[in-house]
This record gives structure tokens, C-alpha cells and sequence, in this order.
């Protein structure tokens, strides 16, 4: 191999890596930075081949699509001084990679850590003004809502946009399940306590109502049947009165034969008179007769 030869694959080994160098690609998911001597000369976010100075600048990349952080279980107290252990998640984006290089520097994990610790203070801070049920209900978007926004305007220097802050768990402590549930439980048998106490109360009610309109309606039945009865009673007297001053005679001849009916009709009536008493006399001696 001769000395041209030999010069020309040098040359093209130069001439590649010369170009291996200065050309790079950016991807649609990916913003670069052009850093020369540390110093950040352009921001490139058109994806395509692109070029730079050779050993000169520096590429620096950060990715455009959604990142993620998982906060892991925190104890937190709530607004009802309730205890509730909370994991959290949260979804960022690097939407000003200027900026962010400026805050945190060229890695992007390295705003993890910072994220970590504001979304906790953000989590602590609004829960403590909410209670355990806000926690539990329909509030809980309008919570979340709440946090989102305040770590959003933390992060606002660091260049990243905060999309989403969510509680993906929330759980009582252990040393508290057994105490609230207690407590629940107690909550029942009071409230099944007070039902029967109610239902108590209006048996007896309802008792007291019968026995009185039953008492009410025997005493009225007695009432008028004391009335019909003495009615019945001065009916009759009037009609005894009618006609024993019609016939005095016959009307005391015939009330005899009734007390003769009623005295001996059964057959195992006695009387122990003397045979000359007044009320034999019509079994001695016919009754004189009454026709005019």
C-alpha cells in the first residue's frame, strides 16, 4: 500500500469522524440544547438531522413526552387530626428545557428529588385542611386540583409544567383500622340501640291508643245499653201500669199465674209455706170471676 493510499484512508477516517462529530438527529420525542463550553448557545425542537461544531459543543437532550414520579407511602395528618397513609404519583413534562438545564442541570432525574419533596409539602399541607371524608367523597378531585396547581407554581422555575397529581392509595394507618372500626361498630349498636328505643316507644304508644279508645267504646256500649235497658224497663212499667188500671183484678190474677209458671215449671222447685198463705189461694179456690 502506497503512501497516497494510506493518506486518503486517513483523510476519510478524519472526514468521519469529523462528521460523526458534528452530526446528530433529533427525534419528534426529544428538545435538544447546543452547550459550548458549558454555555447554552441554541435550542433546537425541530425533529431532522442537525448539525454542531465538533469537539467544540456539546448535545444535551431531554425528553418532550410525559414522565412520571411515584411518591411513596406518606403518613399524613388530616384536618380531623385522622392519620392516613398516602400514595401519590405525578405526571410532569420538561416543557422549557432552557430553563430546566439552568435550574437542575443536564439530567433529567436529577428533578425527581425536588419534585419528591414539594409534592409531599403540597400533599401535606392541603390535606391537613380537609378531613377524612372530603378525602373519601366526590371533594376529592377539588383536592387533587388544588395540589396540582400548587406544585405547578412551585416547579414554574425549574421549566417543568406538572399535568397531573394523583392518590393512587390511601390507607389507615394499622395501629388505627382496629380503633375506627371499633368505633364504627359502637356507631351502630347506637343507632340500633335508638331504632328499637323508637320502635319501643311507639308500641307503646300505639298500645296505649287501643286500650284506651277500648276503653272508650265499652264504656259507650255500656252507656247505651243502660239506656236502652232502663227505656226497655219504663216501656214496660208503663204497659204493666196500663193494664192494671184497666182490669186491677185480672192484671193480679194473671201476675200469680206467672209466679206460679216461673216457680214451678221446672219441677225441682219448694217452697215451705203454710196452707193458708196468700200465695196458695188460687190453688185452693178458683178466682172469682172479673167480666162485668
Amino acid at each position: 500500500m502506497n503512501r497516497p493510499t494510506i493518506a486518503g484512508i486517513a483523510l476519510l477516517f478524519v472526514v468521519l469522524v469529523l462528521l460523526n462529530s458534528s452530526l446528530f438527529t433529533v427525534h419528534q420525542t426529544q428538545r435538544v440544547l447546543i452547550a459550548q463550553f458549558g454555555q447554552v448557545v441554541d435550542t433546537i425542537d425541530t425533529p431532522g438531522l442537525h448539525a454542531k461544531l465538533p469537539f467544540v459543543q456539546d448535545v444535551i437532550s431531554f425528553d418532550r413526552r410525559l414522565l412520571n414520579v411515584e411518591l411513596p407511602g406518606e403518613e399524613v395528618i388530616l384536618g380531623d387530626q385522622r392519620r392516613l397513609i398516602v400514595d401519590t404519583f405525578t405526571v410532569f413534562r420538561i416543557h422549557d428545557p432552557l430553563k430546566f438545564y439552568q435550574a437542575v442541570g443536564p439530567m433529567p432525574d436529577a428533578v425527581r428529588g425536588r419534585l419528591n419533596s414539594i409534592v409531599t409539602s403540597s400533599l401535606r399541607r392541603v390535606l391537613g385542611k380537609n378531613s377524612l371524608l372530603d378525602v373519601l367523597s366526590a371533594d376529592r378531585e377539588k383536592i387533587m386540583t388544588t395540589i396540582r396547581e400548587q406544585v405547578n407554581a412551585d416547579m414554574a422555575n425549574f421549566g417543568v409544567s406538572i399535568e397531573d397529581v394523583r392518590i393512587r392509595r390511601a390507607d389507615l394507618p394499622a395501629e388505627n383500622t382496629q380503633a375506627i372500626l371499633s368505633r364504627m361498630q359502637s356507631e351502630r349498636q347506637r343507632i340500633a340501640a335508638q331504632s328499637r328505643a323508637e320502635g319501643a316507644e311507639a308500641s307503646a304508644k300505639i298500645r296505649a291508643n287501643a286500650e284506651r279508645e277500648r276503653t272508650v267504646l265499652l264504656a259507650d256500649a255500656r252507656a247505651t245499653s243502660d239506656k236502652l235497658r232502663g227505656e226497655g224497663e219504663a216501656g214496660a212499667t208503663k204497659v204493666y201500669a196500663a193494664a192494671f188500671n184497666k182490669d186491677a183484678q185480672f192484671f193480679s190474677i194473671w201476675r200469680t199465674l206467672q209466679a206460679y209458671r216461673d216457680v214451678f215449671d221446672s219441677g225441682g222447685g219448694r217452697l215451705v209455706l203454710t196452707p193458708d198463705n196468700e200465695f196458695l189461694r188460687y190453688l185452693q179456690a178458683a178466682p172469682a170471676s172479673t167480666a162485668p
